[in-house]
């Protein structure tokens, strides 16, 4: 089945947001048998996009939208499938029935602009959203599928999952491709590529290597009649990567690396408490993204100026000797984190995030350390990407560090 996706938006074309939902659906194509042929964005121009609809609609056994489906003048979806397929729109009573239990159930006034969500044509159905005032759509003829769904990625995730990918599942006669992906950090991409390079030949699976923000990433790919029989070869291969790389590997698939430590300190019932610089609580934050967190996380302090960090504990004669941007600050800033919150464990971060220095060191400079009351241990290094990127990475090699403390206590 040959697939391609139109992103609906001028929002998107002026880069007033980003386009995740294309990235989405074309990640999950693979696993339904289907081959994605093309993408396209199209702005909320009637002519446009029906001519992009009635285009894709030649070439494409399968054609999904996203966007376009609210209630005002300029989300034209629907009137773009209408007139690419010469077809009226009605108002489908039903479906307006159900809008106006929506805003009923809200106790809100129902907007008799959403009526226009009600509208369908004689090869449509709608598509429930539970999540939303806007139904998708699902068109079918002369053998072709058309799919319009909420331009919101929740609404847009939550149809895909539940209306879509089933029935799309149930029409697929392609080769179905699998892909499992394992996570690893502490090795550049150079390092993992030589180690698993005799796997490298393999034709099917086969393997990718690829650096990310969270370390870098294997992805192992196999293409087999059923899903199934697909994750049957790639088991072999998993395995000897696994075993190639060890205690690398520290998660698969969807796992985040703050999870993935999260659940080794439940494991081994400790608990953890962060003091942050330059990272403003992003620590804390990514910490605490994970459902379950307050299992073992006991809270954070975010200490931005040296007075602040001398009435937590960190001592300041500890910050007047060595200077705020240092590696034992941020190890003063660990055990005081420990101390203070009364945990098994305690992460300082302390650095500059730039752009301008601070204290003769260059922007991206970054000390980070953990503290078990044992082995404390601290990392210290200057990179530089701007200054989301620099409190991302040092977040990042903060849960790495922790991760490795763990390891080494068992």
């Amino acid at each position: 089945m040959k697939a391609e996706i139109i992103s609906v938006g001028t929002e998107i074309l002026l880069g007033d947001i980003l386009d995740t939902n294309t990235q989405y659906i074309a990640s999950r194509l693979p696993g339904l048998g289907i081959d994605l042929y093309y993408t396209s964005t199209v702005g909320d121009n009637l002519g446009r996009l029906t001519e992009a609809v009635r285009r894709a609609f030649e070439r494409s056994d399968l054609t999904i939208m996203t966007g376009g489906l609210g209630p005002t003048e300029d989300d034209l979806t629907r009137e773009a499938i209408a007139a690419a397929l010469d077809e009226e729109l009605y108002v489908d009573q039903a479906v307006a029935d159900r809008l106006r239990a929506f805003f009923t159930a809200r106790g809100l006034p129902f907007p008799e602009r959403n009526v226009k969500q009600a509208t369908l044509i004689a090869s449509a159905r709608a598509l429930p959203n539970p999540r939303g005032t806007a139904p998708g759509w699902w068109v079918e003829r002369e053998g072709r599928v058309i799919v319009a769904m909420p331009g919101p990625p929740a609404e847009m995730e939550r149809m895909w999952n539940e209306e879509v990918a089933p029935e799309l599942a149930k029409r697929s006669t392609g080769a179905v491709i699998v892909s499992r992906t394992l996570k690893t950090i502490g090795l550049g991409e150079g390092h993992v590529d030589e180690m698993v390079s005799p796997l490298l030949k393999s034709a099917n699976p086969t393997i990718g290597v690829y650096a990310k923000m969270d370390g870098v990433h294997l992805r192992l790919t196999a293409k087999a009649a059923t899903a199934a029989e697909a994750r049957r070869l790639i088991e072999p291969l998993e395995a000897e990567v696994r075993r190639i790389l060890g205690e690398a590997i520290w998660g698969a698939d969807d796992d985040t690396l703050e999870g993935a430590v999260g659940r080794m300190l439940k494991e081994r019932g400790l608990t953890l408490a962060t003091m942050e610089s330059c990272t403003g609580g992003l620590l804390a934050d990514t910490i605490t993204n994970v459902a379950g967190a307050s299992d073992y996380f006991k809270g954070g302090y975010v200490a931005y100026l040296p007075e602040t960090k001398a009435s937590l504990g960190v001592g300041a004669e500890l910050i007047e000797a060595h200077g705020v941007v240092s590696a034992e600050v941020a190890a003063g800033m660990a055990r005081a984190a420990r101390e203070r919150a009364d945990a098994d464990i305690g992460i300082g971060v302390t650095g500059v995030a730039g752009p301008d220095p601070l204290e003769g060191k260059p922007p991206g400079t970054m000390h980070i350390a953990v503290d078990d009351g044992v082995s404390p241990q601290t990392i210290s290094y200057t990179y530089y990407q701007g200054r989301l990127a620099t409190k991302r990475r040092a977040v990042t090699t903060a849960l790495a560090l922790l991760r490795r403390l763990l390891l080494a206590r068992g």
